[in-house]
């Protein structure tokens, strides 16, 4: 009988190798855990003090430090001090190691040496978060995330929260309404905004709150959502109607803050709380577009309410999700004023810089570069950004049309009957024919 252990010994390493690599490129997370992992640990622990000293992010030692060190280690030469490890915990998709800063640095020379740090560690990529006063947080990412989204199992939850994307960190991109109360998304054809409203609003429905859309299409994006939604404008005057309305609402909520003595609709008592409402306003372009002369009293009256809404809505409830290609002054009188009240910016890729600078250049002016590098065969990466000047770059799961106009028949018995808006309540089709919406819907209680 021929001996086999030579097949064994060279194939079982050549099988092993084989099976390494295909995990690499199918099953990045398990490659990670079992291979990068060890090895990015074992090259930070015996890297980090000459890569700190080299990328800059050490400080000399204080008197009494050097002191000690001459006078107990007797030496003569003291080492520059670098930031103390506090922690260091493996994930799924990276590392994140704690750091306490010495006197002398700060979060902001970390982050200018992150890409320095990427290389050093063989890392994909690696991000700066300040915790508290004198921490940081270096989150690392084993591998491109957003290559294949797959979001968390656990996302933080709350009254008002939706986990819409995953960060390039490997965390998930929350829609919290009660932090950010208005956004705007940009992006050119075919750049996944529409990925990203479709899971904006399969999140919503679950949630118990009324969806208004606006969509001067035709409602091609919206119309199959029609059973989650409160009420639906599909032309310019039905939304203009509408926005009046919606500003009729807001201001009996302020009457009802003001007999109750709160300051917004979360200090009332649950019995009396209203219903919030998130208003989605497809391509706001077409709000501010018009024919001719008989036209601009309307777009006027329509950017107005708007801009009322972006100033005061959030205290009553009501809040502002708005989508376009592009929205800059161009667009007409008022579109930087309203464009001001939407502090939250989502921007996929576009078609010129300009578009990017409008988006994110007066609350992330560093994030305008990172949008024009978005290539075209990723669409659904994005950069998101908010008023503190911060950004990450951000990815949307795949989420076809047909499975977010689903979740919204399923949970359609959570659509609130509001009666200012009931004139715009979509008709729903049984066997072709219109039915009233009505009993298809669970009212929700004191909304008025």
């Amino acid at each position: 009988m021929a001996d086999l252990s030579p097949l064994w010994e060279v194939g079982l390493p050549l099988a092993g190798a084989g099976g390494l690599g295909y995990a690499k490129v199918r099953a990045p997370r398990v490659f990670w855990s079992l291979v990068g992992l060890p090895i990015t640990q074992v090259r930070f622990a015996m890297s980090y003090r000459s890569t700190m000293d080299v990328c800059g992010l050490t400080v000399q030692p204080s008197r009494f430090r050097a002191f000690l060190v001459r006078s107990v280690a007797r030496r003569s030469d003291v080492q520059p001090v670098p930031p103390k490890i506090r922690r260091v915990r493996g994930t799924s998709t990276g590392m994140r190691v704690t750091l306490r800063l010495p006197a002398g640095l700060e979060p902001a020379d970390v982050m200018a040496a992150s890409e320095r740090l990427r290389h050093a560690w063989g890392v994909h990529s690696v991000n700066v978060i300040e915790t508290k006063p004198g921490f940081v947080e270096l989150r690392m990412t084993g591998y491109d995330v957003l290559r294949r989204v797959k979001m968390p199992r656990r996302s933080r939850c709350g009254p008002m929260t939706v986990p819409v994307a995953l960060r390039e960190d490997g965390t998930p991109f929350v829609r919290d309404y009660l932090k950010v109360p208005h956004a705007l998304t940009l992006g050119a054809n075919q750049s996944g905004k529409s990925m990203y409203q479709r899971n904006l609003i399969a999140g919503l429905a679950r949630l118990d709150v009324a969806l208004v859309g606006i969509d001067c299409k035709r409602g091609v994006e919206q119309r199959g959502y029609a059973p989650r939604l409160s009420a639906l404008a599909v032309t310019p005057e039905e939304a203009s109607g509408l926005l009046d309305a919606l500003v009729e609402e807001m201001e009996a909520r302020f009457d009802l803050l003001s007999e109750q003595g709160a300051a917004d609709v979360w200090a009332l008592p649950e019995a009396v709380r209203p219903v919030p409402v998130v208003v989605l306003v497809d391509e706001v372009a077409e709000l501010f577009l018009v024919a001719g002369k008989k036209d601009e009293e309307r777009r006027d009256r329509m950017v107005m309410q708007m801009i009322r809404l972006g100033q005061m809505a959030r205290a009553a409830g009501i809040f502002l999700e708005v989508c376009g290609q592009r929205f800059g002054s161009d667009l007409g009188k008022g579109a930087t004023t309203l464009r001001a009240q939407l502090t939250g910016r989502v921007v996929h890729r576009v078609n010129d810089k300009q578009t990017a600078d409008m988006g994110l250049g007066d609350i992330a002016p560093d994030a305008v570069v990172a949008v024009t590098t978005i290539p075209p065969d990723r669409p659904g990466v994005a950069v998101a950004g908010d008023s503190s000047g911060g950004w990450s770059r951000i990815r949307t799961p795949e989420l076809s049309a047909a499975d977010a106009a689903a979740t919204c028949a399923q949970f359609a018995h959570l659509t609130p009957a509001l009666r200012r808006l009931a004139a715009y309540r979509p008709v729903q089709l049984i066997a072709g024919k219109p039915v009233p919406p009505m009993p298809l819907f669970k009212p929700f209680p004191a909304t008025d």
